[in-house]
């Protein structure tokens, strides 16, 4: 990058706001995904309005911005593909002000999800779609991706919660769009347009969020069963009960094997977990959903039942849930637990027969792939596990994800149910929303004439998943 050019961003957010220390941009070239590429810049603005001065020199100067939270993506969504600008939000973390009599907060996209919840805590509310990465993700990012996780079967993703935000376009325009009022039907929604753009339209600066209660009370229910058939029958059958959990969580032998393996035995040995969780404003509430819990559980052929209102105990099995991703890559030496097929949506009724195809896919390609995810919400991620340095391994590893994700668009899902496209979702992305591709590419030519909003992602991916690994594949890096 030219010096006029880093001088001129010098000017706007001040030496302490920017960077290209070569360790810096190397850093900032990953996100959790597979991939990387190293930018020229990382910035780290304070406000809107230097966000904005920002975007009118990339724009003018036809220059690549990415913009990034804290870089827990499985898509590669805020990996500077092209170069140029990554724009770090980190130091806009604020909660401006919450209106409890409203019911709703106005914050900064770089607030920590936690740390947000800790704030709308003490108002007895609560910000609930409960991503995996809530110790670490920013509101930012959720909103560009529409992230959820283990309560969205009951509370919804967070689109659902976003009643206004403030971005940036490309040119440097600020735009507000939406309300701070719960009902809205003024005309196009561009708000909710933003909500899973990925940083293609805009830069987020500000997030008007609605707020709910949180429920005062929860149980969980652990249930063990002898195939993951039987598990993902227990699911359907639950919601078709009527009965909405406040999470529903799935997981296969391999998840338990390696969670195990990795954390002291805290799950049961079995061939598939399901964990619920049942939330309310009464014990009678939780006691009441607990035994249709059990009940449901049981004629789905569950093996054991066990339920508990301890905190410690409920600690041990979320723990052990959100600990797969990284259990996985301990579960056999000279393996690594990589993101490719992850994050599937499909129906709800459809969910045993998508994790037998997973199963089958598996075998046909030989690799070794866990399934486990929000299966009350049809949410399934798969992880596999790869030598990270063999190339066929790789390449068959990209097969078995083409004919995964083949069998959720043809029972009717989605390639993403919250992680968002980025790259290693693209290709099939586009197969899935081929009839829309035309209005999705003239939004974006019209929002972004020249292309420097996070270029090359979703519609605009080209060529393999496998390009740009992170990982020590010469063929591949």
């Amino acid at each position: 990058m030219e010096q006029r050019i880093i001088d001129s961003i010098e000017k706007i957010v001040g030496k302490e706001g920017y960077s290209t220390k070569q360790a810096d941009l190397y850093t900032y070239g990953f996100d959790a995904s597979i991939f990387h590429y190293t930018p020229d810049i990382v910035i780290q603005p304070r406000t809107t309005e230097q966000v904005s001065e920002i975007m009118k020199i990339a724009n003018r100067e036809k220059i690549p911005v990415v913009a990034r939270g804290a870089g827990t993506g499985l898509c590669g969504s805020a990996v500077p593909i092209k170069g140029g600008i990554v724009m770090a939000m980190q130091r806009m973390n604020k909660v401006k002000e919450v209106s409890v009599a409203d019911l709703w907060v106005d914050v900064e996209p770089g607030i920590n999800y936690n740390d947000l919840n800790e704030v709308l805590a003490k108002h007895g509310f609560f910000f609930p779609p409960a991503p995996g990465s809530a110790e670490a993700c920013q509101i930012g990012g959720m909103v560009a991706l529409n992230a959820s996780g283990m309560r969205a079967v009951k509370y919804g993703a967070t689109r659902d919660y976003v009643l206004g935000l403030t971005f940036v376009k490309a040119d440097g325009e600020i735009v507000r769009a939406g309300t701070r009022t719960v009902k809205d039907s003024s005309g196009y929604q561009l708000a909710r347009l933003m909500c899973g753009s990925e940083g293609t339209l805009g830069i987020i600066t500000e997030v008007t969020l609605k707020l709910t209660t949180k429920p005062k009370k929860s149980a969980y229910c652990l249930c063990a069963f002898n195939n993951v058939h039987d598990a993902g029958t227990c699911i359907a059958a639950l919601i078709a009960k009527p009965m909405i959990p406040a999470s529903c969580e799935l997981m296969d032998s391999i998840s338990i094997r390696a969670v195990n393996k990795a954390r002291g035995n805290p799950l049961p040995d079995c061939e598939a977990l399901c964990i619920f969780e049942a939330d309310g404003e009464t014990d009678e509430i939780v006691a009441r959903d607990l035994k249709i819990l059990e009940e449901v559980a049981r004629e789905a052929g569950a093996i054991s039942v066990t339920s508990s209102y301890d905190p410690k105990q409920i600690d041990a099995w979320t723990d052990a849930r959100k600990s797969i991703l990284a259990a996985l890559s301990a579960l056999m030496p000279g393996f690594v637990s990589v993101s490719l097929a992850d994050d599937m949506g499909v129906p709800i009724s459809k969910v045993p027969e998508a994790v037998k195809r997973f199963q089958e896919i598996a075998e046909k390609y030989d690799v070794t792939i866990a399934t486990y995810g929000h299966a009350g919400d049809g949410n399934l991620h798969t992880k596999m596990l790869v030598q990270p340095e063999n190339a066929d391994m790789w390449e068959r590893g990209a097969k078995a994800t083409d004919e995964i994700f083949d069998v959720c668009i043809d029972l009717g899902g989605t390639v993403t149910g919250e992680h968002g496209v980025g790259i290693a979702k693209a290709p099939k992305y586009m197969r899935e929303r081929e009839s829309e591709l035309s209005s999705i590419i003239a939004i974006k030519k019209a929002m972004d004439p020249n292309n420097i909003l996070n270029p090359g992602k979703l519609e605009q991916w080209e060529g393999s998943i496998l390009t740009n690994l992170r990982y020590p594949c010469e063929e591949y890096m």
